[in-house]
């Protein structure tokens, strides 16, 4: 029962790092994509993924931007592994969200 528990807490171990990793992978993508077309004012704040998105090599990705006073939530599809794969592909899905923030000092 101990090398049971012991297994499980190891492998939840390496998922949490691969959730971590994958993340981080997938920001600095969104990053170099945004920075392909010439977007590099854009602030990329942070992404989201489902939790079983590091398994596959397809996933729906939802990344939070910055310019300015206005944020915004893009949906971007991503086709690849960042973290296996040479080649992976980003595809913009829709905007989900737009804020603005009027009269805020920066």
């Amino acid at each position: 029962m101990g090398r049971l528990l012991s297994l499980i807490v190891i492998l939840g171990l390496a998922y949490g790092g691969l959730y971590v990793v994958y993340g981080m992978s997938v920001k600095d993508d969104v990053e170099q994509a945004l920075a392909d077309v010439g977007l590099t004012a854009l602030e990329v704040q942070g992404v989201d993924y489902g939790p079983l998105a590091p398994l596959s090599t397809e996933a729906t990705i939802s990344a939070d931007v910055n310019y300015q006073g206005a944020s915004a939530t893009v949906d971007l599809r991503l086709q690849g592994h960042p973290l296996f794969s040479d080649k992976i592909r980003l595809e913009l899905n829709g905007l989900q969200a737009l804020r603005l923030t009027i009269g805020a000092g920066q």
